[in-house]
């Protein structure tokens, strides 16, 4: 039978084992995740190849500003209801 003293000091062998192997493997993860991202990464020189979407109004799609103002209207009426209940 071994003393106790042995089994600590297995135990500790273990424990610090063990801890070497997570903070190995946790830094393998995360080099191999910037190795990724740098590879396949958007660049900033995409971004500036890409044309801007125009931004839909409603004067663009035809609508009718009387009927977009009712729409705003009935919105904030709806609003203030349900800020007095």
């Amino acid at each position: 039978m071994t003393s106790v003293m042995d089994q600590m000091g297995e135990a500790l062998w273990i424990m610090v084992l063990g801890m070497v192997l997570v903070y190995a493997f946790l830094g393998i993860l995360i080099l191999g995740l910037k190795l990724i991202a740098n590879r396949y990464a958007p660049k900033a020189e995409d971004n500036e190849k890409r044309p801007e979407t125009p931004v839909a109004s409603a004067q663009s799609k035809g609508l009718d500003p009387r009927l977009v103002a009712a729409i705003t209207s009935a919105i904030q009426q709806y609003r203030a209801q349900e800020g007095r209940s």
